[in-house]
This record gives C-alpha cells, structure tokens and sequence, in this order.
C-alpha cells in the first residue's frame, strides 16, 4: 500500500511554511524529532482551554474532565503496544525511563531478582545510544556488577556468534535497542529474549527507533521492559513511556516519591500505590500525554504496517541512489532485511557538519554529528556522519532532493580540494 504523502502533509502545518528564502521544507530528520499533525496540537491546546486541572486530584468536573483525558490516553498507548493500562507509565522522556529502570534497579534490596552484587552481569550492544548505555555503565559502577556487550558485524548488525559467552548464568538485566538511530538496523530478539530469560535475566527494549515505524505487541516480542518517546512518534515533547510487565513492575521500589503515588503516610513511614501510579509522582505532563493519545491515533488511522512498507520503499531508493554516487559511504545494511528508514553516511573529502548546512542551504534538514552514540562512532572509525531518517509525510521527491544536494555538495567543495 502507497500511503498517500500529498494528503498526509496538509494534516501537518509546519509543511505549509518554507525554510531558506523560500524553498520547500525537507525534512529528513524524524529520528531526532517528528513532526506534529494538526490532531495533536488541537488536542494539547484543548486540554489547556476546556479541561485543565490537576489529574487524580479533586472532585470537581475539570479534574474529573482531566483525568478521564489522562487516563483515555494511557489506554490508548495501551491498545498501540498491546499492554494493559496498568503496564503503561508515563515519564517525561524514554532517557528518564531507562534511567528510572536502571536507579530502581540500583536501589532493590537483597533476595529481590533485581538485586546486583559483585560479580553479576548486566548486557548492552555496541549499537546503544548514549541514553541506554550510560545509565548501565554507571549501575555497575554503582554495584560493582560487570557490564557486557554485543558487538556489531561489518554489516552494522549485532554478532550473536558467541551468545552464550555474553549471556551468562551471572547476566541479571540485557538492554539493548530495537532499532539502531545511527545504523537503521533492526535487531533479532527471539535468541537475546529466549537465552536471557533462561538464566533469569530480564529484558529492556529502547524501542524510540522502532515504536513510531512499525507494528509493535509487547506480549508477541516476550520481552520485560520496553521505552520510547512521544516526540518520535508524532508527539508532543515532554512525555515517555516505560512499558513494563504488570508483576515485574510491581516488584520493583518506586523512583520518585511525592503526592499521587503513596497509599498511606504516617510521620514516619509511607506505602505506595500500585503501579502505574507508584512510579508517577506529582503532576504529570497531562496536556502532552493527551498530545500523545491523539498522536497513536492518528498513526492507527494511517496504519502501522502501511508506513513500515511506505518507509521501507523510500529508504532502499535512498541506498540504491548513494550507492551510485562516487565515494559515498553507506554504514549499516544496504538491504530491507531487519531495517529501518535511518540511513547515515559519509562522503569522503567532504565533513558530515559542511554536508549537513550546504543541504540546509538547499532546504533539507538532515542529521549530522556522532547521534549519541560515541561508542559506536568509534567501532566505525569516523567522529561523525550524516544521517537522513524517512516517516509517513516523506515521498519519493525528497530523497531524489537528497541525492541531488549530496552531489551538489561534492560539486561546491570539491573547488576547495
């Protein structure tokens, strides 16, 4: 199914503006931020002009009003990932998720499955951006566990050629991410899933890459935890969330304490709600989360699977015009098998910083810098590259603008060589 791009785009007003003394907007850039559909912005400005209050508290019609909004909205992100409403916790950010995972985890006391001592093992890939690395690097600093890691092949996948000597009997948490924001590629989970499980370990997806791209059921993948953000996905910045499996969220402490998430308080001791709410203190981002609920609207509407294939037809003509343009490097799979629509590059002679303003200068916002995620800049043996990223309001125009700026780039500097 070809989504049609030319309606799509009059559903998002910043594409009406033009950018650069007056060229048409380009933009290839959603792996950093998406842009927002007019349904979204009416639905956070609504809130704040018919029904702000503050949620789960009072007894008044806007709080009441808020609160189903706050609440229709977790069911919503519900339904998108094939939770239950009680799996879905709201955070301001996918980074504040996987760290809020990482510090709880920290803080679980002795004969609990999340407890870490010295010797345990906690494993990344070397694909993770910064926000699914650090906090694990700083947890085994912390406990004086042993953080492990997947390495990637020449391809840009994940070795799994020795799972067995990663994953241990001493692993307790596998982190990694869905789908790389630098490579595109789309991890194989059944193998971590099933071998992680078997020695006990649980599994946390950084699913900020994948959740806005294509169909995702938490169940179907079998994994433990999972996060992404609203602003990928069509929605409004502020806002994440933390999936987690309703018994293994319950076992855990809570992250912050305050107003709305204690069931009882004493002077000297308290008890905590269940979860999601044990992990939701103080006022949440209510409009933005109303935001999200009508952006996994709207993407339900358009059709998970129909943007996956839209993405997946935009981005192998994207490889296929690099692949003809001379000293072009394309990192991570030059093929549709387990990849999504993030494609970074480099062009040799020409820094990825000059590449990304000349194709500004043209109109096209791309990506360029090392994407949070220094490590793996590293295994590649670059600083930086460029990376272009494709979504449901890109068409087949844009990517043809691409390629024509990148040779366009190497025309301008190559009087300079």
């Amino acid at each position: 199914m070809t989504l049609d791009t030319v309606r799509i785009r009059k559903d998002f007003p910043i594409f009406e503006r033009t950018v650069r003394d007056g060229k048409k907007l380009i933009y290839l850039d959603s792996g950093a931020t998406s842009q927002k559909p007019i349904s979204v912005i009416d639905a956070e400005m609504d809130f704040y002009r018919f029904h702000n209050a503050a949620v789960h508290r009072g007894a008044h019609q806007l709080a009441e009003e808020a609160t189903d909004a706050y609440e229709g909205a977790r069911s919503l992100v519900a339904a998108f990932i094939g939770a239950s409403d009680d799996e879905v916790v709201f955070t301001k950010s996918a980074t504040e998720s996987l760290n809020l995972l990482a510090y709880v985890i920290g803080n679980a006391e002795r004969g609990s499955r999340y407890f870490l001592q010295p010797g345990d093992e906690v494993v990344v890939t070397e694909m993770e951006h910064h926000a699914n690395l650090i906090p694990w690097q700083q947890l085994c600093k912390r406990t004086g566990a042993i953080l492990k890691w997947f390495s990637i092949d020449a391809e840009g996948r994940l070795d799994l050629s020795a799972i067995e000597s990663v994953i241990t009997s001493k692993t307790k948490v596998v982190a990694l991410t869905h789908q790389s924001n630098v490579l595109g590629t789309v991890n194989p989970l059944s193998a971590v899933v099933e071998l992680a499980h078997s020695v006990g370990a649980v599994v946390i997806l950084d699913a900020c890459q994948s959740i806005p791209h294509m169909a995702m059921d938490v169940v179907q993948l079998g994994i433990d935890f999972l996060a992404f953000s609203a602003h990928k996905a069509l929605g409004p910045t502020g806002v994440g969330v933390l999936w987690g499996r309703s018994e293994l969220l319950e076992e855990l402490p809570p992250f912050l304490y305050g107003g709305s998430m204690i069931e009882s308080v004493t002077m000297t001791d308290a008890t905590w709600a269940p979860a999601p709410r044990k992990f939701e203190a103080g006022v949440p981002n209510m409009a933005q989360v109303v935001g999200l609920g009508a952006a996994v609207n709207y993407l339900s509407g358009i059709g998970m699977q129909a943007i996956h294939d839209h993405e997946v037809m935009l981005t192998m003509h994207l490889i296929s015009g690099l692949q003809k343009i001379s000293d072009v490097r394309i990192f991570g799979p030059t093929t549709n098998i387990m990849r999504g629509g993030t494609v970074s590059f480099a062009c040799e002679g020409i820094h990825p910083h000059d590449l990304g303003q000349f194709l500004d200068s043209q109109g096209i916002a791309v990506r360029t810098g090392h994407h949070c995620a220094w490590p793996l800049n590293r295994k590649l043996g670059v600083a930086a590259t460029t990376r272009a990223s494709v979504y449901l309001y890109n068409d087949m125009s844009d990517i043809d603008a691409l390629l024509s700026g990148i040779v366009g780039a190497q025309s301008y500097f190559s009087r300079f060589s």
